[in-house]
């Protein structure tokens, strides 16, 4: 009989822990994001550390900030990319890069704070394989904050897992599930439901939001609104369930219509006034509802055709990665 025994991270061999940023013009964040992440490091003494930075190609001065840094910073791994190829999709080749036993991921911004990592490594120690940042306040109006609490929510109902609420990407993942996600075959992740649907034991930490001090948020409402829906046909194919539904029971409903509006006429039990303004009411009506259902059906036929097409989540065109000293030996004997 085989026997599966749970593995334990082992603190005494150093275990190296990977942060995973993705950038895009984040140029005057850098040095701080660097500073910071060096004294979370430091603090974190029994651990090594890795910096791995995917820069989404940044038409800023990023990319020469984070090289200048790397001659340096022995523990910096920069990636560039040859386009934008999305935010989602940054993140999770950060993570298939990543040579730690656990990755944290983390945006440049310093919204989130680095300083909680040492929470999220002890919550690690204690077996959970996923740890994850519980938005409690964040720095933005009223309505916007009105608008991320309705997508969770929904988001979380329409799931057919149990995806957390308040939650973004900032969070840590074992090795395991950085595994498990290199059999994904999306090319348009979304990456808080994909770990949640993994699977393994997870817990979320609450904290508080800051401001951005530096630089200029990349999402915008119409982005943020594709991210939505984005994750919403990810997620779950109920959607196209409760399109069926509706369907079902507006046939039905038309069908009983026409029997009683036919019964009525042909017995004269009423005389039905010709009303143009409820004729071109409910065909505007009508073809809203139509509109919205096909636009639903030509996300998820869209997905499809992503999928068949493949190709690499991101192609890089530069790269900055340490020298240890056997291929320093190879490159002399070459």
């Amino acid at each position: 009989m085989l026997r599966f025994e749970k593995w334990e991270p082992n603190v005494t061999a150093r275990a190296l822990i990977t942060i995973s940023i993705p950038v895009l013009n984040e140029a005057d964040n850098i040095d701080a994001l660097i500073e910071r992440l060096r004294a979370v490091a430091a603090v974190n003494a029994k651990y090594d550390f890795e910096f791995v930075f995917t820069d989404n190609a940044s038409t800023d001065e990023t990319f020469q900030k984070l090289a200048e840094i790397a001659l340096t910073e022995p523990r910096m791994r920069v990636f560039r990319f040859s386009r934008n190829f999305g935010f989602q999709r940054s993140i999770l080749f950060n993570l298939l890069e990543a040579r730690g036993r656990a990755a944290i991921q983390i945006d440049a911004d310093l919204q989130d704070p680095p300083e909680l990592f040492s929470e999220f490594l002890k919550k690690w120690e204690e077996g959970y394989e996923v740890v994850y940042g519980i938005r409690r306040q964040r720095p933005e109006g009223l309505l916007l904050q009105l608008a991320r609490k309705a997508h969770y929510r929904l988001l979380r109902a329409l799931s057919e897992t149990d995806v957390p609420v308040d939650a973004g990407d900032f969070r840590l993942v074992d090795r395991k599930v950085i595994e498990n996600l290199r059999n994904l075959k999306d090319r348009d992740p979304y990456l808080r439901g994909i770990i949640a649907s993994i699977g393994f034991s997870q817990i979320g930490i609450v904290y508080d939001r800051v401001e951005r001090k530096a630089g200029r948020s990349k999402f915008n409402l119409p982005k943020l609104v594709a991210l939505s829906l984005d994750g919403i046909v990810s997620q779950s194919t109920r959607p196209l369930q409760l399109i069926t539904l509706f369907g079902f029971f507006a046939s039905a409903f038309c069908v009983l219509a026409t029997v009683a509006y036919s019964v009525a006429y042909v017995f004269a039990f009423a005389s039905f006034p010709r009303g143009f303004t409820t004729l071109v009411l409910l065909i505007l009506i009508s073809i809203g509802l139509n509109a919205a259902m096909i636009g639903i059906l030509g996300e998820y036929v869209g997905r499809i055709f992503n999928m068949t097409r493949g190709g690499p989540i991101a192609i890089v065109s530069d790269r900055i990665e340490p020298v240890d000293d056997t291929q320093a030996q190879r490159m002399d004997r070459a």
